[in-house]
């Protein structure tokens, strides 16, 4: 008999991300590869349902929970997270709610509860007798039977039951303790609820390294290099963030991995966007159709449900309308959505292809790219001035959503989203559902390099992790910082700069910045002589309408009355020279010569002198700014320009 070597210890950092929302949690961990990789708990879920049931003696978590709101709504908690920190004051009661309703806690004034039924074990052990039953006595046997009793359960209590279970899925996977994790929080948070969170992750066993609001996440998973290898360092980027019945629109300038906030929008318990709206008309169309088939009435997503029945049909809908969404997500094709016994033992199956659901949705993608618009109006950017877009939430994943975006929303063709990336399901790095915990993970994992690390330097970092640090606050440029060679050829069309501008340090950068680019300079002939401004420009979007070019018609439609054509509007950026902030000149040592002498080569460029330059451009956090030109190669010229603080 030959024994199993033990198995090595595992490499993997005993840190997580934690995506915790309020409809759906997901969890994330960092391998060795370097990546963040999202994880599924025991029930093999990635999106765990933030969800608390009780049913007789069991407690259920996650989606089994969720499932329990068809018959035990009333012992099943959902929607918790909002509820964070809040005072019961503070919560609206005329909201309608198919779970658990939230009470005020008896004991504790003006804190939101919940009151659930369970069933506890009889007591033990049971009376005993000394009197000896003989083996053919008919008397009964004492049996141990549950007692039933109330339970108030807080919103935090509830929180800390969710989080352990999270904990534990972390732990199984890993195989080892957790020692600390990152969690996501709502831009909307206020300073008592990410306490309340804090304090209720601490009491699940876990130590909080940071609270990263949701569109920091999106902005450390999409700074990586796994991200898109293809998109630039420097580009403006819009996240769209879809939940139940919620919007959170931000508009981030990502600066060689450093992000800045231009403007945000946030829309909460607004019945016009999220998924709860989208999943009213998937429901609302299904009810239709089984009225259609089965000539039984039934209502759906009325204010108060005109029947028990109708209200338990609504509840097993609305859990079924999930798999059609995710099928719709997935494939081109129809999705179906099949409920056993839906009313009156009626059983029910129905189906919708792509087209008819994103005519029930148009309503809610409107609302949506109504939103982005005033956002980029209030931000004063235009749609074409937008490199990304980044979805956030199973929502999102919705091809027709990307669509109505996309096209409506005056973006340009190229725009980068999870749908061109190819990533928008199944796991992948760029799935709206898990992009949030893979960039808490990210996070965890940098936290944890820094805690381990002797370096002092490396420990003063730590600092721009508090929630309180003012290191989250630093200043940004305000234009774009460049260097003009006069003489050259101009860059852009339309833009009389008077010769070749190089953008540095582009707007929005994160100060301090140091920024270094080489290009390719024309010389002033033989002599090698050049010169550079220093100028701050602005950059905007010039619009042109240009008439469609001309088909050629035959002699029979040229006969025909001719329509006027409508003008095509197109949009080209634009630079502007603001503020002159210095200029500088010297003589290159190592320009070269283009061969050529001739007239006509001369016309073609030949014959002009060139040299490779690299500038390196420093503004301090004061403003400051320090310029270094130097030819690249050995002995080349180096020139230098200092401007003070304003």
């Amino acid at each position: 008999m030959t024994s199993t070597p033990p198995a090595a210890e595992s490499t993997i950092p005993a840190v997580v991300g934690i995506n915790f929302g309020n409809s759906f949690a997901s969890i994330a961990v960092f391998t060795k590869e370097g990546l963040a990789e999202c994880i599924a708990n025991e029930d093999g879920e990635r999106q765990i349902a933030c969800a608390v049931s009780f049913f007789g003696e069991e407690m259920y978590i996650g989606n089994q929970a969720k499932n329990q709101l068809v018959k035990n709504s009333k012992n099943t908690i959902v929607g918790f997270r909002n509820l964070l920190g809040k005072k019961f004051s503070e919560i609206p009661q005329s909201q309608a709610t198919t779970s658990a309703p939230v009470i005020q806690h008896p004991d504790i004034p003006d804190e939101p509860a919940y009151k659930v039924e369970v069933l506890q074990p009889a007591p033990s052990p049971l009376p005993t007798s000394n009197v000896n039953t003989p083996a053919a006595s008919s008397a009964p046997t004492p049996r141990s039977e549950p007692i039933p009793t109330q339970r108030i359960l807080s919103v935090s209590e509830v929180t800390v039951i969710f989080l352990k279970s999270l904990l534990q899925s972390a732990q199984d996977f890993l195989g080892k303790p957790i020692q600390g994790a990152v969690i996501t929080v709502p831009s909307h948070f206020t300073d008592v609820q990410k306490d309340a969170l804090e304090k209720a992750a601490s009491e699940a066993g876990v130590k909080v390294y940071q609270l990263l609001e949701e569109a920091a996440a999106v902005a450390s998973t999409t700074t990586t290099e796994a991200w898109s290898p293809n998109l630039s360092t420097d580009r403006t980027q819009l996240v769209v963030d879809v939940g139940a019945s919620s919007l959170h629109l931000s508009l981030l300038s990502l600066r060689q991995g450093l992000a800045h906030v231009l403007a945000s929008h946030s829309q909460e318990n607004d019945p016009t966007v999220g998924g709860d709206a989208i999943d009213s008309k998937l429901i609302t169309f299904f009810a239709n159709e089984f009225t259609k088939k089965t000539k039984t009435p039934l209502s759906v997503c009325q204010p108060t449900p005109a029947s028990t029945a109708d209200a338990r049909a609504e509840a097993k809908l609305r859990l079924a309308v999930e798999h059609t969404k995710r099928t719709l997500s997935a494939s081109p094709g129809a999705a179906t959505c099949s409920v056993e016994s839906l009313k009156d033992g009626l059983d029910f199956t129905g189906s919708v292809n792509r087209m008819r659901f994103d005519m029930l949705a148009r309503p809610i993608y409107t609302s949506i790219s109504s939103s982005i618009s005033q956002l980029l109006e209030k931000a004063n950017v235009d749609p074409t001035q937008v490199d990304e877009i980044v979805y956030v939430g199973g929502t999102t994943c919705l091809p027709g959503l990307d669509e109505h975006i996309c096209l409506d929303g005056g973006f340009s063709e190229g725009i980068n989203t999870p749908f061109t990336m190819g990533t928008v399901v199944g796991g992948g790095i760029g799935d709206p559902a898990t992009v949030l915990a893979r960039g808490c993970a990210l996070q965890a994992a940098l936290i944890e390099s820094l805690l381990s690390s002797s370096s002092d330097q490396e420990k003063e970092l730590l600092k721009a992790f508090n929630r309180t640090t003012e290191l989250s606050e630093a200043k940004v440029t305000s234009k774009t910082l460049g260097l003009l060679f006069p003489d050259g050829e101009e860059r852009l069309e339309g833009d009389n700069l008077g010769g070749t501008f190089v953008p540095v340090i582009l707007k929005e950068t994160t100060l301090p910045a140091r920024r270094s680019i080489t290009f390719d300079v024309q010389l002033s002939d033989e002599s090698k002589r050049f010169a550079f401004e220093l100028w701050e420009v602005s950059e905007g979007i010039r619009v042109e309408k240009v008439k469609p070019p001309k088909v050629e018609l035959s002699d029979a439609e040229e006969d025909e009355e001719e329509e006027e054509e409508e003008e095509i509007e197109t949009k080209h950026k634009t630079i502007s020279k603001e503020t002159l902030l210095g200029a500088a000149e010297g003589e290159a040592k190592l320009g070269i010569q283009a061969k050529g002498g001739s007239a006509s080569a001369n016309k073609a460029g030949l014959g002009k002198w060139t040299s490779t330059m690299e500038a390196t451009v420093v503004v301090t956090e004061k403003g400051a700014v320090e310029v270094v030109v130097k030819e690249v190669g050995k002995d080349g010229v180096e020139i230098k320009l200092s401007v003070s603080a304003p």
